[in-house]
């Protein structure tokens, strides 16, 4: 089975390889995704790296903390991501009538 792993404050140079290479010293990496802005396609400075359960936790206590590149680095078990929202949702105000005012 595998975990996912939170990493903060990534460097924004830091590449997949180079992190992978970072976290394979402690188990088997299954994937590594840098976040990127969807607008600009620059890195937001953290990422998610999937490793076995065994190696996640030994990373994760040695990492964590740790200076990468210069910045000390967050490392932690992920959170499961929320259900978003509709950001264009229209206030329930709105869906009433208005009764001939504008």
């Amino acid at each position: 089975m595998s975990k996912k792993i939170y990493i903060g404050n990534l460097p924004f140079t830091a590449t997949n390889e180079e992190v992978e290479a970072s976290f394979a010293q402690y188990g088997e990496v299954v994937s590594v995704r840098i976040v990127t802005d969807r607008d600009t396609g620059r890195p937001k400075g953290f990422c998610f790296v999937e490793m076995s359960d065994e190696g996640a936790t030994e990373a994760i206590a040695a990492l964590n903390g740790a200076d990468y590149k210069g910045r000390t680095i967050v490392v932690s078990e992920a959170r499961p991501q929320e259900p978003r929202t509709d950001r264009f949702e229209r206030p329930q105000s709105y869906d009433r009538p208005s009764f001939g005012r504008r």
